[in-house]
């Protein structure tokens, strides 16, 4: 069995990894810790094969890898599209990941790097354009200004009670329009919208605009 630390603020990726790990036998995850505090208590405690860690939780690489060596577990690290990879290629992590990548991609990454070699996403799967993406473009397409308030929020892991009052409406108008964004996308529920939503960039940076947006008129 492999065990996994997962580092991450986000909780719609931490939710989304374990979703993607659970259909794999030989992966689980024992720790996820959504803070740098959490996360060095995890190390101190729970013996892992791999340290999965975003680059958003700021932590100090160096610090991170010694520690993993010391348990003789390898470390990936989730980056933000940013992010060089090369520069945490230099400071000797293991695997470098943007969350955008697939669940297949990043079980790969993850056997890959169990086996000893260097695993990182390729630009051509960080990058996208607007010519690449025609389904991100497509659905940003189809989605209202509020619709892609909405889908920001859920995003950012807010509830339906918190996107009403956010919005000025009540919860049940949110639910509506959350099956127009289910039917508009093709997703089943919050999780897979968020997935979704953060696997497209064309969408997701539409979404992150909406929600600006809103809050600069809120501050007028």
């Amino acid at each position: 069995m492999h065990t996994i630390i997962l580092g991450d603020s986000q909780a719609i990726f931490r939710a989304g990894t374990a979703r993607v790990l659970a259909t794999e036998e030989d992966f689980r995850i024992i720790a996820e810790c959504s803070n740098l505090e959490h996360l060095h208590r995890a190390m101190q405690t729970c013996q892992a094969a791999i340290i999965l860690v975003a680059s958003t939780l700021k932590p100090d690489f160096a610090s991170v890898l010694e520690r993993a060596r010391q348990m003789n577990a390898r470390m990936i690290v989730i980056a933000e599209s940013s992010d060089l990879a090369e520069n945490y290629a230099a400071v000797g992590a293991d695997g470098i990941v943007y969350r955008n990548i697939s669940g297949p991609a990043l079980v790969e990454c993850m056997r890959k790097v169990l086996n000893g070699e260097l695993w990182i996403q390729t630009t051509a799967l960080t990058l996208e354009t607007e010519e690449e993406d025609l389904v991100g473009q497509r659905v940003r397409d189809r989605l209202t200004p509020k619709e892609l308030k909405i889908t920001a929020l859920i995003v950012q892991g807010c509830k339906n009670k918190e996107i009403a009052m956010r919005l000025g409406t009540t919860e049940q108008v949110i639910k509506n329009y959350l099956r127009s964004i289910y039917d508009k996308t093709g997703v089943s529920d919050r999780l897979e919208l968020a997935l979704f939503t953060i696997h497209h960039r064309i969408l997701a940076e539409a979404a992150a605009r909406a929600v600006e947006s809103m809050h600069l008129m809120q501050n007028i």
